[in-house]
Formats: C-alpha cells, sequence, structure tokens
C-alpha cells in the first residue's frame, strides 16, 4: 500500500467531476486499499478520489473511534434525504479549517461494495454529514462552497500563503 498526496483547496483538479466505476479489476482494490491507508495516516474520516488527483467515483470513511470499519462506496447515489444534522465540518483537502455545514441528517445511499456489489445504506448524522461530504469531492465541491464568499476566500487567500510558505522551505 503507499500514501497518496491529497489535493489541497484552491487547487483546480478538486473542481474535476469524477466519472463512474466500470470494470472493476485489481487496479481499483489497490487504489481503495491506497486511499484507505492515506485518510489513515492523515488522520481523516473520509477521502473521495478526486482528493488524490484520481477522477472515479471512489470514497472511503471510517468513521468508528477505533478506525477499524472501512467503508468503500463506488458510484454512490442518494435515494432519499431528511431532517437536518449541523456539524463543525473540515476536509483533508483544506486543512486546519473547520466551519460549521447543516446537511440532511438522514440518508440513504445506494452503490457499489468495494468487490462491486449493489449495497444501501441507511445513514444518520455523522455518517451522513460524511457521505454526503465525500460524494461533493466526486462533484467537484469542496465544503468552504457553503460558506460566503468573503469567507471562502479568507480560507483561500490563508491556504495559498500556507503554500507559498511551505515551498520556500
Amino acid at each position: 500500500m503507499s500514501i497518496l498526496t491529497i489535493l489541497e483547496f484552491p487547487d483546480e483538479r478538486l473542481r474535476k467531476k469524477a466519472v463512474p466505476v466500470k470494470n472493476l479489476d485489481n487496479s481499483h482494490q489497490q487504489l481503495i486499499d491506497d486511499m484507505l491507508e492515506t485518510m489513515y495516516h492523515a488522520g481523516g474520516i473520509g477521502l473521495a478520489a478526486t482528493q488524490v488527483n484520481i477522477h472515479l467515483q471512489i470514497l472511503v470513511i471510517d468513521t468508528s473511534e477505533e478506525k477499524n470499519a472501512p467503508l468503500c462506496l463506488m458510484n454512490p447515489q442518494i435515494i432519499s434525504k431528511e431532517g437536518a444534522f449541523e456539524y463543525k465540518e473540515g476536509c483533508l483537502s483544506v486543512p486546519e479549517v473547520f466551519e460549521k455545514i447543516i446537511r440532511p441528517s438522514n440518508i440513504i445511499v445506494k452503490g457499489l461494495d468495494r468487490h462491486g456489489e449493489t449495497i444501501e445504506i441507511e445513514a444518520i448524522d455523522l455518517l451522513s454529514t460524511c457521505i454526503q461530504h465525500e460524494m461533493d469531492h466526486l462533484r467537484g465541491k469542496l465544503f468552504v462552497d457553503y460558506l460566503s464568499t468573503l469567507k471562502r476566500q479568507r480560507i483561500k487567500t490563508k491556504l495559498e500563503k500556507m503554500h507559498r510558505l511551505e515551498s520556500k522551505e
């Protein structure tokens, strides 16, 4: 397994829409394993393939305390949603930024598991938020897009400055 490079906002590659996975093979299994390793290594609870510059509809999640319940969803689609849940979201592609976002609290999502089998998951609160957050990545959307233009611009400026300082080291 390998640790993959995570793209960071405002990198335009994060805006590219992912395409559905077709013809599942060993390369997809390797990608899923690498994404899980990358997510765990970075201390996240979710990662979309878009964030590692692979534009396929694949996401991995593990919201368990022990980090021992990985979930993989390919070609996910929300088939129902209701309620509202506010959560202070962060993102591995937007480091050191946390903002309150309101999303549906209960969703039912359908997709493929890592073996290509159709699965349907009923998710509430944190898992629901995480799935929706990662699905946004697959559509080229970031959680900062839910914020005001001013707040998003401040975050962009802060991260650009951080990237400039890192590149000088």
